[in-house]
């Protein structure tokens, strides 16, 4: 009885202990607790013993005679939270993992090189059905025996004991399994070796660009049935093309699309920004995750279409979004986040959803609030699972007439109710961020920053992509020219892989495009040798995704087909076509071209194109003229700018106060005057000087 008191003190004293230290109590920890990756701490705690990737998880399973478990995710996974929380965080679940297999959790954002072996495994021993959370099996050197993704808990405690058996009963099976899986990982997306060289023409372009419309809806945007994927890419070469040749269908699928996207769901029309993708055909209901790299592209691709078309909501979409990068996504130092969660509070969307009654509230004035909902399509009951996703309707003419309003009545109706209900949003608990920085995705928003620029004339977006371009310069380049992948909490890590070179490299190009500063373009020419030197397969003439400093995979993989982002390897073509193109270098030129050659039989004579746009810009770069313009003289800005505010996907821009040190501008400079130079492969027209006169000799 006495002992009471004094062991209610020694708890007292130990809670006030831990209270003045701020320190969470958890009462399991693993391995992953000294990684950076948000997504690896969010599974720091769970009662797995997991691992990060590396050779000490795979040691330790060679050491204990286990298989691995590979599962492979990222922060802003919804399926991912919900298996971590159904199955990683049992303790049942948790035991027989630990017990009998050696468990390693991977940030795919982090490494997509071992992401893509084990999701090449899934794809192979899963017919397809593959995505994220991924969960491979593998013998204790790595080599896959089979992959999934999510299961529910009672399917993966039953996979965990029928691997955990067949490994004690019968490990001759897996090793017949993993061996034919091996083989097939190493040989998967292996160009074949060129035979001959095929001329660039463009009528089997325009079969390709046929190919890519017959799969377009042309009533909705994007392609035909759910999910749909915004896909930036296909529409920028869509784009070109119809610069190219005219061709208006190829025009009308880039509008219906982008038409679309900015009236769905997917569109954030409170805050800005894209979701990652519309889980119905009507991009009504998006899967709530918002992705740098989908947003960096969505700029980019707005801003050409604004360029080409004049369309008022275009510019409005582009802006908007990089209003949400610059609130949301930016780092005071100047780089970029790399996402946000789709949920908040354990429930996808809750952070952008919305109750009528909840509308009611805010808004306050009656008749504001019936306007708005008519308008965004808010029900009392909910237009999505019981709540409300804010999408316009298409009878806009029907609520100017029941509202007796004016056209710009509604729409500074509309913008004050938006700007109330922001405010309100930003008082809810907020998605979590991935605080992230990829060189990559940083590069492709680098990218965004100076497509909005050349769209828009607004020189923040030049200074931002300026600092963007110092940030990765300090931060992620090293002194021989090596770039790391990731930046977090004041360090660089993990050794950069090829879409890290290929985008910077293409960025800078961009930024001494629009500047005119030499030392971006001879940044990006050292980027582009480091390449050369430590990714290039000889025997294929394309790149190996991952360095040759790197630690071997079971594969050394390439990345051949354009998705949600271009290629590495059609990315790094692209990149060095222009920077052949502009430094007058016959190599690079020839490595491009040799690269395109090695690709073109797989999606000229596709019904699939779209796996391979990116390759089909720098194949209608090489099929059509390709123009270099030089601008020497005092008033080269002037000009310069006035070009820049032209869509000219066909042209790279050079040139400054005087000729500089490129070999293009040579013997260009006339002394008090300014002159535009419009050439091709170094023979140029006779020098104009206005910008009309330029692009008169361009044939546009």
């Amino acid at each position: 009885m006495k002992t009471a008191p004094i062991l209610t003190t020694f708890l007292l004293f130990l809670w006030a202990c831990n209270a003045q230290t701020g320190q969470e109590q958890h009462p399991y920890t693993n391995a992953l607790v000294n990684e950076s990756s948000p997504y690896l701490l969010q599974h720091a705690h769970n009662p797995v013993n997991w691992n990060p990737w590396g050779p000490a998880a795979l040691e330790q399973a060679k050491k204990e005679d286990k298989l691995l478990i590979i599962s492979i995710g990222y922060a802003a996974c919804h399926w991912c939270h919900v298996m971590e929380e159904e199955s990683f965080e049992d303790t049942t679940i948790a035991r027989i993992m630990n017990e009998h297999f050696v468990a390693i959790k991977v940030d795919r954002e982090e490494r997509p090189d071992v992401d893509d072996v084990y999701m090449t495994a899934c794809q192979m021993a899963s017919e397809g059905s593959c995505g994220w959370p991924l969960n491979a099996f593998a013998l204790p050197d790595g080599r896959p025996v089979w992959a999934g993704t999510y299961f529910p808990k009672g399917k993966w405690k039953n996979i965990l004991e029928y691997f955990t058996q067949l490994y004690q009963e019968d490990r001759q099976k897996l090793e017949d399994y993993a061996g034919r899986l091996t083989e097939g990982i190493q040989l998967s997306g292996r160009p074949r070796p060129v035979t001959e060289e095929a001329l660039f023409s463009e009528e089997v372009l325009a079969g390709v660009v046929e190919a890519f419309l017959s799969s377009i809806d042309f009533k909705k945007g994007g392609r035909q049935g759910a999910p749909k994927f915004p896909a930036p890419n296909n529409y920028e070469f869509l784009l070109q093309h119809h610069h190219l040749t005219g061709n208006k269908r190829a025009l009308e699928a880039v509008t219906v699309t982008l038409d679309n996207i900015a009236s769905g769901g997917i569109y954030d029309h409170l805050g800005g920004g894209f979701a990652r993708y519309s889980t119905d055909a009507e991009w009504k209901a998006p899967h709530f995750e918002k992705m740098l790299y989908d947003n960096a592209q969505l700029v980019s691709l707005y801003s050409k279409a604004y360029l080409v078309t004049q369309k008022e909501r275009y510019r409005e979409v582009a802006l908007e979004t990089l209003k949400f990068v610059e609130r949301e996504l930016t780092s005071p130092e100047g780089g970029f986040y790399s996402s946000l969660d789709a949920d908040s509070e354990g429930e996808e969307g809750k952070f952008y959803t919305w109750q009528k009654t909840e509308i009611d509230s805010i808004l306050a004035d009656e008749r504001q609030s019936a306007v708005f909902c008519d308008y965004y399509q808010v029900k009392k009951g909910g237009n999505w699972e019981k709540t409300n996703i804010l999408y316009p309707g298409n009878d806009t003419d029907k609520i100017l007439t029941e509202y007796n309003l004016k056209p710009d009545e509604l729409q500074q109706l509309l913008s004050q109710a938006r700007q109330k209900l922001f405010e309100a949003r930003s008082q809810r608990i907020r998605p979590r961020l991935d605080d992230k920085i990829l060189t990559s995705w940083n590069a492709l928003m680098l990218q965004g920053y100076l497509d909005a620029y050349r769209a828009f004339a607004e020189p923040a977006f030049l200074d931002r992509a300026l600092k963007s371009g110092q940030f990765l310069l300090d931060k992620v380049l090293r002194e021989d020219n090596r770039l790391d992948r990731n930046y977090k909490d004041g360090q660089s890590s993990i050794n950069g892989f090829l879409d890290d070179y290929a985008f910077t490299i293409h960025a800078f190009i961009s930024l001494y495009e629009n500047t005119f500063d030499e030392q971006w373009l001879q940044r990006a020419e050292s980027l582009a040798q480091y390449a050369l030197t430590h990714f290039l397969d000889e025997e294929s003439g394309l790149f190996f995704y991952t360095s040759n400093l790197d630690p071997p995979l079971i594969a050394r993989k390439m990345e051949t087909e354009d998705n949600v982002i271009p290629a590495s390897n059609s990315a790094m073509a692209r990149a060095l076509h222009r920077l052949g193109t502009l430094l007058y270098n016959k190599d690079y030129l020839e490595t491009a071209t040799y690269m395109l050659q090695s690709m073109a039989p797989r999606f000229t004579a596709t019904a699939q194109p779209q796996y391979f746009s990116n390759w089909c810009g720098l194949y209608a770069d090489l099929a059509f003229p390709y123009y270099e313009i030089a601008i020497v003289g005092p008033d080269y800005e002037t000009l310069r700018d006035g070009l820049m505010a032209r869509y000219l996907p066909n042209a790279v821009l050079l040139g400054g106060m005087d000729e500089g040190e490129l070999e293009l501008l040579k013997g260009k400079l006339q002394e008090g005057e300014t002159f535009i130079y419009v050439c091709k492969q170094n023979v140029c027209k006779l020098p104009v000087q206005s910008v009309e006169e330029a692009l008169g000799q361009m044939g546009g």
